[in-house]
């Protein structure tokens, strides 16, 4: 795991962090998207199986240095970024509000599991990067959780609920297809839903100010390059996002290679490192 905090930006502490399906930025009647659009596409979409394995490795080479996503059900670690404990396939933070959802929901499904107990000090840490209550017996209860299929389930069930869903849905409807439809998940991993300026929201809204999405009339590369341009204004706007590779070198890869349909073969390079996905 490199020292590149997982969440950086994700969402403004607990407050603005609910595990809720996402509210993209209100931009106004104009911006809105035709309901049809998501028709119109061509190719296999993000939520196809195979693609989304795809971005699922995608993601974990920036977050993790590994295309082995699900090797991560287990970590957990303060990356000293504020946000307490980063955990699991996606992340989830005790300061942020989603590492609370997601234990809730393990209980939700498995009453009594290891990490029930620790849902009050999650309910106290939420909104700061305190570990009390949690700590060393925290972190190896989670590596006992995450053997559980069902505590994998769930962390599987809140990733597709806060953001993978909410991405490929929003980015259909802006006629977008797999690549952009990942360049929108990639966004939500790491700024968080919302619609302040520094959020998956901010970010599109930013974009549509300069460029117009193909359910709008727009040219994709031309939308899905002011998108990636309006991320990386975001992402160097925090000191551990300053390298902004895992879109120089991966993103806009695919795109000037025009591979909307995020086809494999696939190169690309994360800080400094090269990956590859051949089918």
């Amino acid at each position: 795991m490199r020292p590149q905090p997982r969440r950086a930006l994700r969402i403004a502490l607990a407050a603005a962090l609910v595990a809720a399906p996402l509210t993209v930025a209100a931009t106004s009647a104009a911006q809105a998207a035709p309901s049809s659009a998501a028709v119109q596409l061509k190719g296999v979409g993000l939520d196809d199986p195979h693609k989304k394995d795809i971005a699922m490795q995608l993601v974990s080479s920036a977050e993790n240095s590994s295309l082995d996503w699900k090797a991560q059900y287990k970590y957990i670690e303060d990356i000293k970024d504020g946000r307490g404990y980063t955990a699991g396939i996606i992340g989830f933070c005790s300061g942020t509000g989603d590492m609370l959802e997601l234990v809730q929901h393990y209980t939700d499904l498995k009453p009594g599991n290891i990490l029930a107990k620790y849902l009050p000090a999650l309910k106290k840490v939420n909104g700061t990067d305190s570990h009390a209550g949690l700590g060393s017996a925290f972190e190896k209860d989670w590596a006992t959780a995450a053997k559980d299929t069902v505590f994998q389930q769930a962390q599987n069930d809140e990733r597709d609920r806060v953001y993978f869903n909410p991405a490929v849905k929003q980015a259909k409807s802006d006629g977008l297809r797999a690549l952009g439809q990942f360049a929108y998940y990639d966004a939500i991993v790491m700024h968080g839903p919302g619609t302040s300026s520094d959020s998956f929201g901010g970010i599109r809204a930013a974009a549509l100010k300069k460029a117009k999405t193909p359910a709008q009339g727009g040219d994709e590369a031309t939308y899905l390059k002011a998108f990636l341009e309006a991320r990386k204004v975001v992402m160097k706007q925090e000191e551990a996002h300053a390298d902004t590779s895992r879109v120089d070198t991966e993103q806009l890869v695919f795109l000037n290679a025009k591979n909307f349909d995020l086809n494999p073969p696939l190169k690309w390079k994360v800080y400094g490192d090269s990956y590859a996905i051949n089918s």
